[in-house]
């Protein structure tokens, strides 16, 4: 912890436990990856934790989990953690990310290609 006088550093250990509460994984089997959409569903209340608040009023359009964390400047472990408090009183929705464009068989495009080169 720093002494007093100096300011607090932003990325120290002691700030981050204070944050999670001492917490570093999800109690439950709910995964967050990078690229999981978050969605608030209410707002945040002037009693709740800053950086619950803070997710609250930057996820009313959807936000991944990566971006939450750049915007917070918070390590993703840290994020996830605090989407799991979240989560468990209902306040966000989360949002698998969109599933890659199934391509088509290899096959087919060298049919079109074949076929285009005929015209």
């Amino acid at each position: 912890m720093s002494a007093p006088g100096q300011e607090w550093d932003e990325n120290s250990p002691e700030r981050l436990y204070v944050i999670t509460r001492g917490r570093s994984g999800l109690a439950e089997q709910t995964t967050f990856d990078l690229v999981t959409l978050i969605v608030s569903r209410s707002e945040p209340e002037p009693s709740m934790q800053p950086e619950h608040a803070a997710i609250l009023r930057l996820c009313g359009a959807p936000l991944s989990v990566a971006e939450i964390s750049a915007y917070l400047r918070l390590p993703i472990s840290v994020v996830t953690v605090l989407l799991a408090d979240l989560l468990a009183e209902e306040r966000i929705e989360v949002r698998s990310a969109v599933p890659q464009a199934i391509l088509p068989d290899r096959a087919l495009i060298e049919a079109v290609m074949h076929g285009l080169q005929k015209l």
